[in-house]
């Protein structure tokens, strides 16, 4: 997966930090992210022309392309550490036991505990449920 950004080695620290992955490949306008592992890798690409999404989406406002589900063992305690790295807690939170952030290029992620997923994230901002 690869996520444009107007700065692509700050938002790779971002998730860095937040994931505890390490930088794999650090250039200028292209950097990687990875578990110790290295079984998967999050790459980030410097985009000049970037135009941060708006989340829910809004006419005629960038809508988010992707966004990234991600387990966690206590919300709270990693939400409180996402928003210490840098992450924004979204206005509109469509479900009550998942929490909805976005990273510091407005890339919206969901942090949800135990088998809860933030299973589609809607265009209006209404969110499925898992089955």
């Amino acid at each position: 997966m690869v996520l444009d950004a107007p700065d692509a080695q700050a938002l790779a620290r971002f998730y860095a930090r937040l994931l505890d992955w390490r930088i794999t490949k650090d250039e200028v306008d292209w950097v990687t992210v990875a578990p110790a592992d290295e079984g998967a890798y999050l790459a980030f690409q410097t985009s000049t022309d970037y135009v941060r999404p708006v989340w829910p989406s809004a006419d005629g406002s960038q809508q988010m392309m992707m966004h990234l589900d991600l387990e966690v063992g206590d919300l709270h305690d990693a939400v409180a550490h996402a928003l210490g790295e840098g992450a924004t807690l979204a206005a509109h939170q469509p479900q009550d036991d998942v929490r909805v952030l976005l990273d510091p290029a407005g890339h919206p992620f969901c942090l949800y505990q135990v088998r809860r997923q933030c299973s589609g994230l809607q265009a209006g901002g209404e969110a499925g449920r898992p089955a």
